[in-house]
């Protein structure tokens, strides 16, 4: 190889190594399946990840710096978004490579979800067919800018701090499948644990919308409608 190839590989893998070192921090991958599922001021991400606006505001900078994200002023905020699609699909690829070689993932998530509250997950095919059957209801618990942007087609949208008091709007002749971002997401499981004591039959569906828009299955955007009068209930076909 000469000198000048030499410069040349190395110079390629160097900017590769730009995005290894954008997503080596923890935080900054959290932030950034936070932007997968909507974009989102720097002071709403601060609080989801529960850090700093400062610490946020950094963790943002070396993201964007490897052009993994975009900002953009809207008044007194910046608001951040993954870059292009591509993004979300490398977020995805990633985590499921992580899932398949690294045993540790699973364990935590055993230990999380499988242990004496049971929040392990019904998988998609279980969901297809309780909500054809007319036996379930399908419960969006993300915050609602997250629903707006994209959800599974007829679920309903009660953020989990709003949940508590808005009990009534979920029907009781059914069993409640809460779902939030994925399957590392908590919101679902404490939506399952409240709905549990209330008296609900409830169950957590791990999917998020990143996962079934990177296999082609549908989304739906903006407000859900249900039937009329039959607050809740699935309607649109799959």
């Amino acid at each position: 190889m000469t000198a000048s190839e030499r410069r040349f590989k190395d110079a390629i893998y160097e900017q590769f190594a730009r995005i290894g070192k954008a997503v080596s921090s923890p935080k900054r991958l959290e932030l950034l399946d936070l932007l997968c599922q909507a974009e989102r001021s720097v002071e709403a991400l601060a609080s989801a990840a529960n850090l700093s606006t400062a610490n946020t505001s950094q963790h943002l900078q070396v993201l964007r710096g490897a052009r993994l994200v975009e900002a953009e002023k809207n008044g007194l905020h910046v608001i951040y978004r993954v870059a292009e699609p591509a993004v979300g699909e490398f977020f995805l690829v990633m985590r499921s490579l992580g899932q398949a070689r690294l045993a540790e993932i699973e364990q935590i998530s055993r230990d999380f979800f499988g242990g004496e509250k049971d929040f392990e997950a019904v998988g998609q095919q279980v969901l297809l067919e309780r909500i054809r059957e007319g036996e379930a209801t399908l419960l969006d618990v993300r915050p609602a800018e997250e629903f707006l942007a994209g959800h599974l087609p007829g679920a309903i949208s009660i953020p989990l701090p709003e949940l508590r008091r808005r009990l009534e709007e979920l029907p009781r002749d059914r069993e409640v499948l809460a779902y939030c971002r994925g399957p590392y997401c908590v919101l679902s499981a404490e939506a399952v644990e409240l709905l549990r004591a209330e008296g609900f039959a409830a169950l957590r569906f791990e999917e998020g919308d990143p996962d079934r828009q990177l296999r082609g299955l549908p989304l739906a955007f903006g407000v859900a409608e249900a039937e009329p009068g039959k607050t809740g209930t699935i309607k649109t076909r799959f």
